[in-house]
């Protein structure tokens, strides 16, 4: 009597399942994980000194060398985002600040909208209090539920900025950036 051992992949929705025959004849199945979609923006240049306002220039989809995306990524127009099918996405932003000459801080805001209309903050960051002119980070993440593809996006935006107070960009490495991944379905 001999036996056969082989693995078959299967495609789903979801990703790839692989069957794998063992040499009793039992069969076991397994869910690989399969990322749907990553993509990462920047800011190319220095933006919104001492403005509270959503930020809507300065971004650019990741270009150096050795960086690159999966599968169909986001479109961004005018700081809006919009995603490219529906799931939930992992959304993770990144921001180096410069800080102005007196004591304030910078605060940068991820804020979703289900409707294509109303945005709601759903994660926050700040540069912490400072005095004097100094540098600082911040990292905000949430997970985005996209249920259509017309009606919810995000965009970022800043509050408590005061004068000298900026998000740093840079056009040729990755300082404040912008990265979403695609989870599942």
């Amino acid at each position: 009597m001999s036996s056969t051992i082989g693995v078959e992949n299967i495609s789903h929705t979801n990703g790839t399942v692989a069957a794998t025959v063992s040499s009793d004849g039992a069969v076991n199945f397994t869910q690989g994980a399969i990322l749907g979609m990553a993509d990462q923006f920047r800011l190319t240049s220095t933006t919104n000194d001492g403005t509270n306002a959503d930020v809507t220039t300065n971004i650019e989809r990741v270009h150096t060398a050795g960086q690159g995306t999966l599968g169909t990524g986001m479109t961004e127009s005018s700081g809006i985002f919009s995603f490219p099918s529906t799931g939930i996405y992992l959304v993770i932003f990144n921001i180096d600040f410069t800080i102005g000459t007196s004591e304030n801080n910078g605060l940068v805001q991820l804020k979703v909208t289900t409707n294509n209309s109303t945005y709601y903050n759903v994660a926050q960051t700040n540069s912490g209090s400072q005095d004097g002119s100094h540098g600082a980070a911040g990292t905000g993440i949430s997970l985005v539920n996209v249920t259509d593809i017309a009606n919810v996006k995000c965009k970022f935006s800043t509050s408590s900025m005061n004068t000298g107070t900026a998000l740093i960009g840079n056009e040729d490495y990755n300082r404040t950036t912008f990265t979403f991944i695609k989870l599942g379905a």
